[in-house]
């Protein structure tokens, strides 16, 4: 095994440890920009005001993105930062934010790298032009080929192999991996990981996560049609929840289990309606990338070496240990 590769599992095994005591987009996504809430708490920092851009690949209407937010705003609000985010699940859309974010002349530039190649361009005119990037959430694989000066999030390969790990010792013999967005990095890989790690059957199933109806009518079709699926697996917290009822209307008897949290998904998990969840703490993931870009910039501080990734999952979350995360996911931290 490569050294790096051993780092970033240790680092895995502390972070995952250490914060399940303590999953892919938001409701108010888009193209806009917007600066960082006034609610958040006055800075504490007396280092200079900055200025960071944080673009995402985000989907209007998924609740994981508004975790993220509340994290990057968090340590804004601690670092005397101005935070201004933005974002759009269109691949080129995202990479004329990061070039919007270049010409603003910015501090430092936190992004997710969904599609990587998309992006390959703008982020080396970022380097060009003297601003450092960090990346977090997607693009594990290739955040040091794209030039990041650092990475906070989730190996989703290993995460996914953890997760079939998982259903073998539940007795699962047939999974479906339903993946709400085709092509897009970090989910592909889960569902990757999950055949590689599962010893049963795997299938793949897409949707189109912006359309929920759709959603629910795709997967209760497939469920219909195939009754030995007695697993489904889904990569988000809004279609776990539409999948619950497309479970339902199919009449199966399969379980579910997901990747990512949200209350509601919390509230499943403690009612027994949904088996298990990966949480990749979005929450740190936005702090962890803000706050690093500070550090940088104050302190030439770097994070993992700009060798080996952050990793803030895998935690799995189940009716052992939800209450723990249930007063966080109440405060829409989790």
């Amino acid at each position: 095994m490569h050294r790096n590769h051993r780092a970033a599992i240790l680092t895995a095994t502390v972070l995952a440890g250490t914060l399940l005591a303590a999953g892919c987009s938001s409701s108010s996504g888009g193209k806009k920009s917007e600066e960082g809430s006034a609610d958040a708490s006055a800075g504490k920092a007396t280092t200079p005001r900055m200025t960071v851009a944080m673009v995402t690949h985000a989907s209007p209407g998924d609740t994981f993105w508004d975790l993220v937010r509340k994290g990057a705003q968090a340590a804004a609000a601690k670092d005397n930062i101005k935070l201004v985010y933005s974002s759009d699940p269109s691949a080129g859309n995202q990479a004329n934010l990061v070039q919007n974010a270049i010409d603003q002349k910015v501090d430092g530039i936190a992004l997710t790298a969904a599609k990587p190649d998309a992006l390959k361009d703008v982020v080396t005119k970022a380097k060009t032009a003297g601003i450092p990037v960090v990346g977090f959430n997607s693009g594990v694989s290739d955040w040091k080929n794209l030039g990041m000066l650092e990475y906070f999030g989730q190996d989703e390969n290993i995460a996914g192999q953890a997760f079939g790990q998982r259903l073998n010792q539940l007795g699962a013999k047939h999974a479906l991996c339903v993946i709400q967005e085709q092509g897009q990095v970090a989910l592909e890989a889960r569902c990757a990981g999950l055949k590689k790690g599962f010893s049963g059957k795997t299938d793949i199933l897409y949707v189109n996560g912006t359309d929920m109806p759709s959603v629910k009518s795709t997967l209760t079709a497939k469920l219909t049609q195939d009754k030995s699926i007695d697993q489904v697996v889904t990569l988000g917290a809004p279609i776990a929840l539409t999948a619950v009822q497309s479970l339902s209307d199919a009449s199966s008897k399969a379980k579910l289990a997901t990747f990512d949290l949200n209350k509601d998904l919390v509230k499943a998990i403690q009612d027994g309606t949904i088996e298990f969840a990966v949480d990749q703490q979005p929450y740190l993931q936005g702090y962890l990338a803000v706050d690093a870009l500070w550090l940088y910039k104050t302190n030439g501080n770097i994070s993992g070496g700009s060798s080996a990734p952050v990793l803030t999952g895998p935690a799995f979350i189940d009716k052992t240990n939800v209450d723990a995360v249930a007063k966080f996911a109440a405060n829409g931290t989790r």
